[in-house]
């Protein structure tokens, strides 16, 4: 349903610049009533089991659409919104802080009728990157699921911290670090989807296997590396580069060769830091196996 945000005001402010709100009405009826919706999410106290709703959705339903949904070009955007609202039981999907730090997307979701916390990047907003603004809103969130119980499912494509004088003065490797500790120290159940870019701290952060992440996914687009192709190659190779007879040629070729090598989902899953190489159709099917096997960790 449209909103007028004009009308809005303050609350618009809030929910875009402050980060203050996480949702927002027209009407304080309307407020009331998606303050009850909201609750439906989260248990009574902070030690009962989140509220298991009967729903009218296939667990093992597919989503063949998933298998195109990320371009073969890595530096073409696409919407992280679809993954989520296609893999989760079909309308359950409450995204919280819509309009601020849209770089990272968070909210509640249900699969299986299971209530859980959804984290993630949006590619085709600053490519996903993490800043200062997103390092919050993703760690409040991970603490907030933790403390009332409900499973997290985490949707990764990022390709790193975002640089510059501006962020490193705001403290970016502070905020950064509460992400990581948040993931940490969180003990309900945590499940992991690499759908592309998993590049260095920004990978490590985003409930990776060194986190204690119960299980973690890839799709086969994934990229997880210490950095991505252009970096590692004038890193590595720079000698070789120097002295080549044509450094453009050259460089497209190394990079090739470091995409085809390191940057596959394959090494990481030889390696153990992913669970298992999954086809993106069989997303939804494989995250409620996942929870149902996990649901009663302590």
């Amino acid at each position: 349903e449209e909103t007028d945000f004009e009308s809005l005001g303050g609350a618009q402010v809030h929910l875009n610049l402050s980060g203050t709100a996480h949702l927002i009405t027209k009407k304080e009826e309307d407020a009331l009533v998606l303050a009850r919706y909201v609750l439906g999410y989260l248990p009574s106290n902070n030690i009962d089991n989140a509220p298991i709703k009967v729903i009218d959705d296939e667990p093992n339903r597919l989503a063949q659409d998933l298998n195109s949904l990320v371009p073969e070009d890595p530096g073409m955007p696409y919407s992280m919104h679809t993954a989520i609202e296609t893999v989760v039981d079909k309308g359950s999907f409450l995204e919280l802080q819509a309009g601020y730090a849209r770089n990272a997307i968070v909210g509640l979701g249900r699969f299986d009728g299971m209530p859980v916390g959804i984290i993630a990047q949006e590619p085709s907003v600053m490519a996903g990157v993490i800043d200062i603004d997103a390092a919050d809103k993703i760690c409040r969130t991970v603490r907030f699921c933790d403390a009332f119980n409900l499973p997290l499912v985490t949707f990764v494509d990022s390709p790193g911290f975002l640089p510059g004088v501006s962020q490193e003065h705001g403290g970016i490797i502070r905020h950064g670090a509460k992400v990581l500790f948040a993931y940490s120290e969180a003990n309900v159940p945590k499940v992991s989807v690499v759908t592309r870019k998993a590049y260095g701290g920004a990978y490590v952060v985003m409930s990776s296997k060194y986190l204690g992440t119960d299980i973690n996914y890839a799709w086969p687009s994934a990229e997880i590396a210490v950095m991505g192709p252009g970096g590692a190659t004038n890193i590595l190779y720079r000698k070789e580069l120097a002295e080549a007879e044509d450094p453009q040629a050259e460089r497209e070729r190394l990079e090739a060769e470091y995409r085809k090598r390191y940057l596959t989902p394959y090494a990481a899953a030889e390696a153990g830091y992913v669970d298992d190489v999954i086809e993106p159709a069989e997303t939804r099917p494989r995250i409620i196996k996942a929870l149902r096997a996990i649901q009663h960790k302590s």
